[in-house]
């Protein structure tokens, strides 16, 4: 067990919209604890033909370390370092290959997670008790399990799932919008009208969106104003019923099979859930139709709380998370 007044852990949040760096003492009492400094950096980390570029990411993360690690005193060390990336599941074989070696090179810190942002969203809203997460923006993933192994549904890209996120509930307003213009079945006027507000005329809305390269968070874009007309238009409160259904599938996908007949917590996180009502109020039911042993519970942190959860756990020698291959990487002697 590693701690002091100047044992600190690290903690990395590494998503679509930028880089989090946060430095956090190992004593530092419960979860949901502040950081002790955070540092952000603008901009995703790249991804190549390789995957996600671990040069480029510890080009941002090791300046920030040095940088919070100055600030918090002479004597500051690191006893353990959590990076959670978005894509390190399916695209963070060169993260795994490269980083503890780097880390431990750069900041002489030995004890390194790298995780799935799943995984770091699963600690920050549920600490290290078994359940499950729906996280939830862009796209859409849950992440359960029983502390024994990880259980995960979709997450797989706004082309091939992500059912129920913000991408797929763009879409089908924008589909439904689209019907309206032709004149076909299933049409919302309503949609139609918070289209040609937001985007222009209809008929421009392929060629704004197709060149894109980030297509999905523009779809995710119209998803608020498919929530702004639900409560008069019928086409979108069916919508987010459909949603709905989704969600509850996936949560009731990743819920542990059984923990002797008890009830557990699943925790909402994300921003799509920042939706309130018109899609929370479907979601509640459907998760009480499909998975009735569930109780929904607040996120106590994000997913930077959650690195430093991981961090602090695998100073302390006290993680009981399960570890996985691509989703919890802890190397060897970690």
């Amino acid at each position: 067990m590693t701690g002091g007044p100047d044992a600190f852990v690290l903690g990395v949040d590494s998503g679509g919209s930028g880089l989090r760096v946060a430095l956090a003492r190992v004593d530092d009492g419960e979860r949901g604890t502040p950081a002790a400094s955070t540092v952000l950096r603008a901009g995703p980390v790249r991804t190549g033909p390789s995957g996600i570029d671990a040069d480029h990411l510890l080009a941002q993360v090791l300046p920030a370390a040095h940088e919070s690690l100055a600030a918090a005193g002479p004597g500051a060390t690191l006893a353990a370092a959590a990076v959670g990336a978005a894509g390190m599941a399916t695209l963070g074989a060169q993260l795994r290959d490269r980083l503890p070696g780097a880390l431990a090179d750069a900041l002489g810190v030995r004890r390194v997670a790298l995780a799935a942002d799943a995984v770091t969203a699963y600690a920050g809203a549920l600490g290290q008790r078994p359940g499950a997460v729906v996280a939830a923006g862009t796209g859409l993933i849950a992440l359960g399990t029983d502390l024994t192994v990880w259980r995960r549904a979709d997450g797989w890209g706004h082309l091939l799932g992500d059912s129920g996120g913000g991408a797929w509930i763009g879409r089908a307003g924008l589909d439904a919008a689209l019907r309206a213009h032709d004149g076909r079945r299933g049409g919302s006027t309503a949609l139609l009208a918070r289209l040609e507000a937001v985007f222009g005329p209809a008929a421009g809305l392929p060629g704004l969106l197709y060149p894109r390269a980030d297509r999905p968070a523009l779809l995710a874009s119209f998803a608020p104003e498919v929530a702004a007309c639900a409560a008069g238009d019928e086409v979108a409160a069916g919508i987010l019923r459909a949603a709905a259904a989704h969600i509850a599938e996936a949560a009731a996908a990743a819920c542990p099979p059984d923990l002797n007949g008890e009830s557990y917590e699943v925790a909402l996180t994300g921003g799509l859930f920042k939706t309130g009502d018109p899609l929370l109020v479907p979601l509640r039911a459907e998760l009480a139709r499909q998975v009735p042993r569930a109780r929904l519970v607040r996120a106590a942190g994000d997913p930077l709380a959650g690195s430093l959860e991981i961090g602090r756990a695998l100073a302390r020698s006290e993680l009981r998370l399960p570890p996985h291959p691509t989703l919890l990487f802890l190397p060897e002697g970690a």
